[in-house]
């Protein structure tokens, strides 16, 4: 008869983790893609200090359903999220949360530029 193998606590490691610039950079241009609905090719992503913490700054167009369809049907614009400044705020929100829980950084504020618009000719906007 064996015994059980003894329980060894988590030990603290010396070194140290870092993600890079670049890392965190495709990380929150992967973020504002998906909640903008653009490609993430068409985002500009910048980081600042904060104080400490992280400022991220992003330019991006955003997707937006064909014109026609919202003046056919105006409830399409609820329909895709609301207006476009409304779903810029929602964004920041969504990228803020996203980015600090994957990255584990301290992301202070994200401020969004949008720079075009992308009409989206599915039936939804990503």
């Amino acid at each position: 008869m064996s015994s059980p193998a003894p329980v060894v606590r988590a030990q603290a490691l010396s070194g140290h983790n870092r993600i890079s610039t670049q890392a965190l950079t495709s990380l929150a241009k992967a973020a504002a893609a998906q909640a903008l609905g653009v490609d993430a090719q068409d985002i500009r992503a910048d980081w600042t200090d904060d104080d400490g913490l992280l400022a991220l700054s992003l330019v991006a167009p955003i997707s937006i359903p064909p014109l026609q369809a919202v003046a056919a049907d105006r409830a399409r614009i609820g329909i895709v999220g609301g207006s476009i400044w409304d779903r810029t705020v929602k964004a920041k929100e969504s990228i803020l949360a996203k980015v600090s829980e994957l990255s584990g950084s301290q992301v202070s504020r994200v401020d969004i530029r949008i720079s075009g618009a992308r009409i989206s000719t599915e039936g939804r906007v990503r």
